[in-house]
């Protein structure tokens, strides 16, 4: 069965954010909206508008046709530079510990 535009949508986002290694906190302040908007969108219960998908596709640097094919798509479209901590020549993620100071004690 197909998706929605509606599930394709809140997919494409929700890829995003995980490529992006964002939050939905940070997309909401890059939107100008609360985090629980950015989440009652991608629950459901609220839809994202057309204007949303413009803003959502131009803060992570993609088209807003790209958004709205869906998560391949938009993952696809997701520019190198906003893509979190990965070896960008083999795609996998790099995950490190964060470094401690040593401390003086």
């Amino acid at each position: 069965m197909r998706m929605s535009l509606e599930e394709q949508v809140r997919s494409a986002v929700a890829a995003l954010l995980h490529a992006a290694g964002e939050s939905q906190t940070a997309l909401a302040a890059a939107l100008g909206v609360s985090q629980a908007q950015v989440s009652r969108r991608q629950a459901g219960t609220a839809a994202w508008s057309l204007a949303d998908c413009d803003a959502v596709a131009a803060h992570f640097g993609i088209g807003t046709l790209d958004l709205l094919a869906g998560p391949t798509a938009a993952t696809q479209a997701l520019p190198p530079e906003r893509r979190r901590s990965a070896d960008r020549a083999s795609g996998r993620v790099r995950r490190t510990a964060p470094v401690r100071e040593a401390s003086g004690r």
